[in-house]
């Protein structure tokens, strides 16, 4: 099998590649873009909308949905029994995303509708890929994925209609949604692995009490509170009622992960890494919910939400899974490990930059450069696992999924 045949085998490859290179370089984009403006210069962008709506539009939709349609096209078919996409139907997709890359960095030169129409394309085919295997075993806590990416899709579309012009004030509502539907994700998929893969690794260190425990009641009662908020903000919701739902959200987030025994992980990166991005996205809702009260900064809720939470567990999850599915051991590089501590960082000066004005630009460039040293260690680290042959066998760690 060749390289290329191999990389479009398996959803996992291509897409959390796509995912690491394009965290890289739309990153880099905005890193110049801020560097030119604190010089005093001007960059022009070849896109439609302004820079910083670029640059949030794209962190979300196009690094979230390449690393969201990673771990689905790889874990759907694990949980089902249902036979993994052909390579055909992968490559088919992976064009719809990267045309949709495409056509919003130079939507500035085409048509809004043919913008909206290429880039609103890949997740409802991603979705129907998908409901074809879950509905061979349809239960709940896995259907509700597909509503979640329904919500995920129609949060896209707010923002088109208004790049459009058929709406007049959408996009804001559209980002956030969207941003807050994979917050939403991780509440429901970090909930679901974080727990599972560190009790798998107790276990077979011979631990049998003291495991992790993670309780239904209150697993929903953090997923429930979490799809309020983006619910909330395509509906219109006004925000003041809103807050109480997120910080129930972050409340009950930052309960579930204390019960999962993370003090035990702290000598095992690929581990602790998926509970610090929970407990940060959890924080990210609890900050969000206060900000909505106008008690502290929206933008800067948003970005530890998703930087913390959304990169960070994507991270976590995209270098597990590549290792686990290619039958290597479930032990991070040490680049990789150096990018799971990077993350967090980036996440708390991002924050930090929010919320002190006088610290605003510094902090964008230094979180950006974080980011970017966090992704490129993971990229080059995984670029030979993507592209390679499947290692002989594992030799260590529990099961990828």
């Amino acid at each position: 099998m060749t390289p290329l045949k191999r990389l479009f085998g398996d959803g996992f490859r291509v897409f959390f590649l796509a995912a690491g290179l394009f965290a890289f370089v739309s990153m880099g984009v905005w890193e110049g873009y801020q560097i030119v403006q604190a010089l005093g210069g001007m960059l022009e962008l070849p896109t439609a909308a302004p820079p910083h709506l670029w640059h949030a539009h794209e962190m979300i939709f196009g690094y979230g949905s390449a690393a969201l349609a990673g771990f689905l096209l790889t874990a759907v078919p694990s949980w089902t029994g249902a036979k993994s996409a052909p390579h055909r139907f992968i490559a088919v997709v992976a064009g719809l995303w990267l045309a949709g890359r495409l056509a919003v960095w130079t939507s500035g030169h085409l048509p809004p509708a043919l913008v909206a129409a290429l880039d609103l394309a890949f997740v409802p085919v991603l979705a129907a890929n998908l409901l074809t295997q879950l509905i061979r075993r349809p239960k709940p806590q896995q259907m509700i994925i597909l509503a979640i990416l329904t919500a995920f899709w129609i949060a896209n579309l707010m923002v088109h209609l208004e790049w459009v012009g058929l709406t007049a004030d959408t996009a804001w509502a559209g980002l956030r949604a969207g941003l807050l539907t994979l917050g939403a994700m991780i509440m429901v998929l970090g909930g679901r692995v974080t727990p599972g893969f560190t009790k798998n690794a107790m276990v077979q260190s011979g631990r049998e009490t003291g495991l992790p425990r993670n309780p239904m009641p209150l697993a929903a009662l953090a997923i429930a509170a979490a799809l309020t908020q983006p619910v909330g903000y395509l509906l219109g919701a006004p925000e003041p009622w809103l807050a109480p739902f997120a910080l129930v959200a972050g409340t009950a987030g930052f309960v579930r992960v204390a019960l999962w025994r993370g003090l035990w992980t702290r000598d095992k990166p690929i581990l602790w890494t998926l509970h610090l991005s929970y407990a940060l996205n959890a924080l990210g809702f609890l900050t969000l919910g206060l900000a909505q009260l106008g008690l502290t900064s929206d933008l800067a809720a948003l970005h530890l939400l998703g930087i913390g939470g959304v990169g960070g567990m994507t991270l976590a999850i995209m270098s597990r899974a590549t290792l686990g599915h290619t039958g290597r051991a479930l032990v991070a590089p040490r680049p990789v490990a150096l990018a799971y501590a990077l993350i967090p960082l980036a996440a708390l000066v991002r924050f930090a930059g929010a919320e002190l004005p006088a610290a605003h630009t510094a902090a964008i460039l230094v979180a950006g450069a974080l980011w970017l040293l966090a992704f490129g260690l993971f990229t080059v680290s995984m670029w030979p696992v993507f592209w390679g042959p499947r290692a002989a066998r594992r030799t260590a760690g529990a099961a990828p999924t």
